[in-house]
């Protein structure tokens, strides 16, 4: 179950941390964002100066004519034009300036966005290849998968497409500020005194509005889950007469969800409206005590100046509303980053100490001394484990399923490490030595094996780039896989889906093979094999096991009666230790599993006659 569990983290107070940690990224690139924040910025200032244009206009163009026309009724000569053909060819100039400007920041932030989040995805994915076993044994590759896509675009697009809201508002707000403070201060006092209260009220209807959104689409999942749930299972509900009460649980989620969804709704009507509301009241205020001014005798202000104010306490709703979009964006966004970071954070548990030295050569000695280990506290696997395997030496494990064969040789390859006791590769610990000379003279063929996109040629030197074709060949001849000889551009498809069970096997032993492992793992390698498929790997596992340190985990038990040693493997102790021969002597649980099997088969071969 904790494969399948969402991980969840507490938002609260983190906004700061999260986004200082996401800006670090996007610093790598000081001459972008200094670009990005310089064209938002301008196209910020030129905006702020919209209203004072109007103004100049007014006052210099507008009302100096018609007052002409007033003073002077007979008149009749032409007004000069050469006044507004300058305001119109100057809007026109700030009007190309700012599309200009639109183009660097939309360029920009895109460069950012796609950059940022090639790096986010990079460092992810180097992590995961770091990380140990344990990590991906309780993690759901659904949740890696959402991590490395959804998860690096939302984040990505609140330091990109996000941050033009905040510094484009930011700007605004303080240029009209500046601006209006300059004109007239009564009056820029009045539009900024607006300027918290919409903020707050902004800053608080959205986080209203995000909650309840987040609490609809949760129960729009317990919704969906529990309408397939019960549709796939109607014969078990009616078969025990529970359709009435799976209807009122599912009324109870829907009742939940209804209500989310309408607090949502509510909220998110009532959010323009409360805002214009208090953009209004701004807006009359200046009117009011700008329009007294206007009339004062002498007046105060100009017209102009006063259609300037209502320009301003109009045009700061807008910065405000970004701004604070960008507080609900960012405040949504930090579940997403803190699941990067928690995944970029997360420390292997198995990984180099920084005295560990390189094993030069590996004979294959292997030597438990007890060993104890466990998945989870408290539930050992193994405990107390002893066991010497001699260099060269052929050993198979056999038993129950669960019983710890598959732990032994993960042991061995040190995908995990013993929680207790000591594990020696030719007499050493090997934990002071590195992972990599370690694992680079294993040879591992798994049970069910994985075969990467690409040709075969690709997959059997997967890790030996510089391996020639005869080299390959010579490995497929080894494991019976002749026939692959010229398939070598052959694609296997995603995951091998192109080839049969057999097929991959053959082709992840010829792997193994070219390696020139010291020690050969084979775990249940030809149990999904059919028998043809499976004699001719085990011709290939008798070459193999030559001067190799072999350990071989099998369910067909017809596989390993060549091995030097067979161990009975039960609740992670070695219950039966010998050769075949010694074991079927010994009639114990080797020979009852022996003798079983092999009045399976031949009931097998009776039937099908």
């Amino acid at each position: 179950m904790a494969q399948m569990q969402e991980q969840h983290y507490k938002t609260k107070g983190a906004l700061l941390p999260f986004l200082k940690r996401l800006f670090t990224y996007s610093l790598k690139y000081p001459k972008w964002v200094t670009a990005f924040t310089i064209f938002i910025l301008l196209v910020a200032a030129v905006e702020s100066v919209f209203p004072l244009v109007w103004m100049n206009l007014l006052d210099k163009v507008i009302f100096p004519v018609t007052n002409t026309y007033k003073e002077h009724p007979g008149l009749r000569t032409p007004a000069d034009l050469a006044g507004l053909k300058f305001y119109c060819l100057l809007l026109f100039g700030m009007g190309s300036l700012i599309a200009v400007c639109v183009m660097g920041f939309i360029y920009y932030a895109g460069r950012i966005q796609e950059y940022v989040m090639f790096d986010i995805r990079q460092q992810m994915f180097i992590r995961l290849q770091r990380l140990s076993f344990s990590f991906f044994d309780k993690s759901a590759v659904g949740w890696l998968l959402s991590r490395i896509s959804s998860d690096a675009v939302k984040v990505t697009e609140l330091i990109s497409w996000e941050m033009i809201s905040v510094i484009w508002g930011t700007g605004m707000i303080v240029f009209c500020v500046i601006a209006m403070f300059i004109y007239n201060w009564k009056l820029g006092a009045i539009v900024t005194l607006t300027i918290p209260v919409l903020m707050v009220v902004s800053i608080k209807i959205r986080m209203l509005i995000l909650m309840y959104s987040r609490q609809a689409r949760k129960y729009n999942s317990e919704i969906t889950a529990s309408f397939n749930e019960h549709i796939n299972g109607v014969e078990v509900n009616k078969s025990m007469v529970q359709e009435k009460r799976v209807s009122k649980e599912f009324r109870g989620l829907s009742e939940k969800m209804r209500w989310s969804a309408y607090r949502s709704a509510f909220f998110s009507a009532i959010f323009i409206p409360m805002v214009v509301f208090i953009g209004s009241v701004g807006a009359a205020l200046v009117l009011y005590f700008g329009g007294n001014m206007v009339l004062a005798i002498p007046p105060e202000i100009t017209v102009g100046k006063l259609a300037a104010f209502f320009g301003y306490a109009t045009l700061i709703f807008e910065p405000i509303l970004d701004i604070t979009r960008f507080y609900s964006q960012a405040q949504n966004s930090i579940s997403a980053g803190e699941r990067i970071f928690s995944l970029v954070d997360t420390k292997p548990l198995i990984y180099d100490s920084t005295d560990s030295t390189d094993f030069k050569n590996i004979n294959g000695d292997i030597e438990f001394e007890n060993v104890s280990f466990h998945y989870e506290q408290g539930k050992p696997v193994i405990e107390n484990f002893n066991l010497k395997i001699e260099a060269g030496e052929s050993i198979a494990l056999v038993g129950e399923t669960g019983g710890g064969k598959s732990t032994i040789t993960s042991l061995i390859c040190r995908f995990y490490e013993p929680t207790g006791g000591v594990l020696r590769i030719d007499g050493v610990d090997y934990r002071k030595k590195s992972l990599f000379s370690l694992r680079s003279r294993l040879g591992v063929v798994l049970q069910t094996p994985h075969l990467f996109s690409g040709s075969v040629r690709d997959n059997i030197r997967y890790g030996r780039d510089d391996t020639s074709d005869g080299e390959i060949i010579d490995a497929l001849n080894l494991v019976g896989a002749e026939d692959f000889s010229n398939r070598l551009d052959e694609e296997v498809g995603e995951g091998g889906e192109n080839l049969s069970m057999g097929e991959k096997q053959l082709v992840s032993f010829a792997r193994a093979v070219l390696a020139d492992p010291r020690i050969f793992i084979m775990d249940e390698a030809t149990s999904s094999v059919d028998t043809i498929t499976e004699a001719r790997i085990q011709k290939g596992i008798l070459s193999m096991m030559e001067g190799r340190t072999s350990i071989l985990i099998a369910h067909r038990l017809s596989t390993i009666k060549n091995c030097d040693r067979i161990l009975v493997i039960s609740k992670g102790k070695i219950i039966e230790d010998g050769s075949h021969y010694e074991l079927m002597k010994k009639k114990g649980y080797y020979y009852s599993l022996y003798t079983r099997q092999l009045r399976e088969q031949r009931e097998k071969e009776v039937m099908a006659m």
